[in-house]
C-alpha cells in the first residue's frame, strides 16, 4: 500500500482520534490530528479548517466520529483536490457527502451485521483492515469510547467493551496509567463504571472547556513527564467542568419552573447568553433526569445571532427523526434518536420549541412522561452474598440494552443512616432484615436522611455490588430510591427555633397551632397553617393526607385525638413548642400531700410566703409544688390562708385530692406533659399508632355501615 506524503484528521471524538492516529503512524504515514474547536469553529468539519489543510499540503482528510451531515465541506474539499474519507456513526441524512469513500455502518445498502457501532468503533474496524489484523493494543481506547458514547452494550460493541476493560487493566499505556495515579484508583478494579464516571469525564473535560487536544496527546504521548502535566491538567479542568455544570444546570431549572410550566411544554428548550456550549449535553441529560421530558440547552451568541447545544431524550421520542422535520431552520444538526447536537438562529428557537413541542403532544401519552424503572427482581437479604454478586457480575460489562441488574427489598430496618460528601448530598445507610444486614450507599439522594424516621420500615431499589476495603470484602447495594410505605413520625421536640424547620418539612405540609400567638411573624407567606383553638376547630379539620406540623402545645390530649380522629397523615412532625413548661420536678403524690398536712397539724400556723422556698429546698421540692399543693387544700377547704400565712381547719370532713379542681387541672396537664414532652420516641410513636389505627377503624366501621 503506498503511503501518501501527510495524511489530515477532522475529528469528534478523542479515542477515536487515537485509534486512526496510532494506526496510521504504524504504517509509516505523515499524519497530523486536528481536532476543530467546539466554540469558534462548532462540531466536526468546518469549511476554515479545510482550507487551512489545503495551505499546509494535506492531501486527504479522514473524518472520525463525524462528518456524514458534511456535505458542504465535502464539496469544498472537491474544490481544493483533497481526497475525503468520512468515518462516522451518526445517523444518515437524507444527501450523503461526495467523498472518495464512506465508512458507516447504517448508510443505505450497508451490508455490515452490526449497525450500532460508537465512532471509535468504527474507527477501530477501519484500523483492522488497513493492519490486516485486529489491533488488539488499541481496545483500550476502544472500550473507553464505546461505553462513552453510550452505544448498545450489544453484539460486537460488547466484546469491544469486554475486551476493552481486560485490556485497560494490563496497559502499559503512559498516558492512561498516569490518568490512574491520578484518579488514585487499582488498575485491576477498572470496570465499565469507572470508564464511565470517572476515565471519560477526564478525558472529555479538557475539550468541554476548550482545546481537546492535550487529551489526545495524553493517550499519544511516551514521555512520563509530560503525561503526568497533561493527567493533572485534565483533574483540574473536570473539577472546574463540574462546577460549571452544577451552575448552569441551577439557572436552567429555574427557567423552567419560572417560565415552562410542564403542563405545557412537552419538550423543554432553555438557553442563556453565556453558557459554555461544550457542556449543555451534560446539563440536558440532568434536565431530563429531573423532569423526564425530552430536553434541549443552547448557548447563545446575540453578536452571531446563533444558539448551539445539545439535545437528550426519553423513551419514545425519536430525536432525531423530530429534529429532522425543523430542518429549514437546523442549518447543521445530526445525532441519535436519543440525543443530538444543532445550531440555529436565536430568532428561531421559539419556532423550534413550537414545532417539536407540537409534535411531542402527538407523540407522547402522559404514561410516557412517567419515568419508569425496569426491575429485574426482589429479594430477601438472605438471599445475597458474595457468591450471588460474583455470578451475576458474569454479565458485565453493563450499559445500554444490557443494564446492571436492579433489584428491590422490601420491609427493612435502618440500623444506621446519615449523610455524607463534602456537600451532605449523599446518603449512606446500614439496612438490616432479620439477622442480616447490607451497607447502602446512595449518590445524590441525602436529602432522603431528612424525609426518612428512624422507627422506618423501607423498601429499597438499587444496583448489588462488591466493596472491598483492607482485602476484606462485603456486599453492598447503589441506592437509586427509597420508599417509606406507612405513616411516618418526625421528632423535633428539642428543636428551639420553628423556623429552621422550613427548609425540612415538605412544602404541602399544613402546620398546625393551638395557640394564635405561637404564629411565627411572616409565617403566612411560607407555609400552609391553620390554628386550632377548640374542640370544634379539631372536629372541623378533615382528610389532610399529606403532613401535618404539630407546632405548638395542645391545651389537652382530647384535642390531639379529634384532630387526627379524621385524617391520616403520611408524616406527623411533632414540635410542641412552648414557651415554659408546668411540669413539676417532683409530681405531687398522696404521701407527699399526707407530709405537707401533717407537718401543717404540727405548726399549727406557718407562714408560706416566707419559709415556703426553705421547705421546699430542704425536701428536694420545687416552691411551685409547696404552693400548688396549699392551693389544693385550701380549694378543698383544709386550711386558711391569709396574709402570707397558711393554718388547717379544725373538724373539716374528708375529702378525695381529686375533688379539687387545680389537682384536676395539673393531672391532666402531668398526663399530657408525660404522653407529648417527656416520652420516647417509641412511646410517642405509639401513641400516635394507637389514634390513628382506632381513627381508621371507626372510618372502616363508617364506610361497613353506610
Amino acid at each position: 500500500m503506498e503511503i501518501v506524503s501527510k495524511f489530515y484528521l477532522s475529528l469528534y471524538g478523542v479515542t477515536s482520534t487515537t485509534v486512526m492516529m496510532k494506526t496510521l503512524e504504524s504504517l509509516g504515514a505523515n499524519v497530523e490530528f486536528y481536532i476543530p474547536n467546539r466554540f469558534t469553529e462548532g462540531y466536526g468539519p468546518n469549511e476554515g479548517a479545510f482550507r487551512y489543510a489545503k495551505s499546509i499540503g494535506v492531501q486527504l482528510i479522514i473524518t472520525v466520529d463525524t462528518g456524514i451531515a458534511a456535505v458542504h465541506e465535502a464539496e469544498v474539499a472537491k474544490e481544493l483536490e483533497i481526497d475525503l474519507i468520512i468515518t462516522d456513526h451518526h445517523e444518515p441524512g437524507p444527501i450523503l457527502p461526495e467523498a472518495l469513500a464512506i465508512i458507516h455502518p447504517k448508510i443505505e445498502g450497508s451490508k455490515y451485521p452490526f449497525r450500532d457501532l460508537a465512532g471509535v468503533g468504527v474507527s477501530f474496524k477501519l484500523s483492522h483492515a488497513l493492519l490486516g489484523h485486529a489491533p488488539l493494543p488499541l481496545l483500550p481506547f476502544a472500550a473507553i469510547g464505546t461505553i462513552a458514547d453510550l452505544v448498545s452494550l450489544t453484539g460486537e460493541n460488547r466484546l469491544l467493551a469486554k475486551k476493552g476493560i481486560k485490556a485497560l487493566q494490563e496497559t502499559d499505556n503512559i498516558g492512561l496509567n498516569a490518568l490512574y495515579r491520578q484518579m488514585n484508583v487499582e488498575k485491576n478494579s477498572i470496570n465499565e463504571e469507572t470508564i464511565g464516571f470517572m476515565l471519560a469525564p477526564r478525558i472529555n473535560a479538557i475539550g468541554r472547556l476548550g482545546s481537546a487536544d492535550p487529551a489526545v496527546e495524553l493517550l499519544l504521548t511516551e514521555d512520563p513527564g509530560l503525561a503526568k502535566e497533561l493527567a493533572l491538567e485534565m483533574e483540574e479542568t473536570n473539577k472546574e467542568r463540574q462546577a460549571i455544570v452544577n451552575q448552569i444546570t441551577e439557572e436552567a431549572i429555574a427557567q423552567v419552573e419560572q417560565y415552562y410550566p410542564l403542563t405545557e411544554n412537552n419538550v423543554l428548550i432553555v438557553g442563556k447568553d453565556g453558557w459554555n456550549p461544550g457542556v449543555v449535553g451534560i446539563v440536558a441529560s440532568r434536565l431530563v433526569e429531573r423532569f423526564y421530558r425530552p430536553t434541549i440547552v443552547l448557548s447563545f451568541d446575540y453578536e452571531k445571532g446563533i444558539a448551539k447545544g445539545s439535545a437528550r431524550s426519553i423513551e419514545g421520542f425519536d430525536l432525531y427523526h423530530n429534529l429532522s422535520t425543523c430542518r429549514d431552520i437546523l442549518p447543521h444538526f445530526g445525532g441519535h434518536p436519543m440525543a443530538a447536537g444543532m445550531s440555529l438562529k436565536i430568532d428561531d428557537v421559539e419556532v423550534l420549541r413550537s414545532n417539536l413541542n407540537k409534535l411531542a403532544f402527538e407523540q407522547l401519552t402522559k404514561d410516557n412522561l412517567v419515568p419508569l424503572t425496569k426491575v429485574d427482581g426482589s429479594f430477601s437479604l438472605k438471599e445475597i452474598s458474595i457468591k450471588s454478586i460474583e455470578d451475576m457480575q458474569m454479565l458485565a460489562p453493563f450499559g445500554v440494552d444490557n443494564p446492571k441488574p436492579k433489584m428491590t427489598f422490601r420491609d427493612l430496618e435502618i440500623e444506621n443512616m446519615r449523610k455524607i460528601g463534602s456537600n451532605q448530598n449523599h446518603l449512606k445507610v446500614i439496612l438490616k432484615q432479620d439477622e442480616f444486614d447490607l451497607d447502602g450507599i446512595g449518590f445524590g439522594i441525602g436529602e432522603l436522611c431528612d424525609h426518612i424516621s428512624p422507627s422506618a420500615k423501607v423498601s429499597v431499589l438499587g444496583e448489588l455490588s462488591i466493596n472491598e476495603w483492607n482485602n476484606r470484602k462485603k456486599p453492598q447495594i447503589f441506592i437509586q430510591d427509597m420508599e417509606v410505605s406507612h405513616w411516618q413520625l418526625f421528632d423535633y421536640r428539642s428543636l428551639r427555633k420553628m423556623d429552621h424547620l422550613y427548609e425540612t418539612v415538605p412544602m404541602d405540609a399544613l402546620w398546625i397551632f393551638f395557640h394564635q400567638d405561637s404564629v411565627l411573624k411572616g409565617m403566612e407567606q411560607r407555609v400552609s397553617y391553620q390554628v386550632i383553638e377548640t374542640i370544634e376547630d379539631a372536629a372541623l379539620l378533615v382528610s389532610v393526607d399529606k403532613s401535618i406540623v404539630l407546632a405548638d402545645y395542645p391545651p389537652n390530649l382530647d384535642m390531639l385525638k379529634t384532630l387526627l380522629a379524621n385524617n391520616q397523615p403520611e408524616r406527623i412532625y411533632a414540635v410542641f413548642y412552648k414557651q415554659q413548661s408546668d411540669f413539676f420536678s417532683t409530681m405531687p403524690t398522696r404521701d407527699h400531700f399526707k407530709w405537707f398536712y401533717a407537718f401543717l397539724a404540727k405548726q399549727g400556723m406557718f407562714h408560706l410566703d416566707k419559709f415556703g422556698g426553705e421547705l421546699a429546698r430542704r425536701k428536694g421540692w420545687s416552691k411551685e409544688t409547696v404552693d400548688f399543693m396549699s392551693k389544693v387544700f385550701f380549694e378543698l377547704n383544709f386550711v386558711t390562708m391569709k396574709d402570707g400565712f397558711i393554718s388547717l381547719n379544725k373538724n373539716v370532713p374528708k375529702r378525695d385530692l381529686s375533688e379539687s379542681i387545680s389537682f384536676q387541672q395539673k393531672q391532666a396537664q402531668f398526663e399530657l406533659e408525660n404522653e407529648l414532652i417527656y416520652s420516647s420516641y417509641e412511646q410517642l410513636k405509639n401513641w400516635f399508632d394507637l389514634i390513628l389505627i382506632k381513627s381508621v377503624n371507626n372510618e372502616e366501621e363508617v364506610k361497613e355501615w353506610i
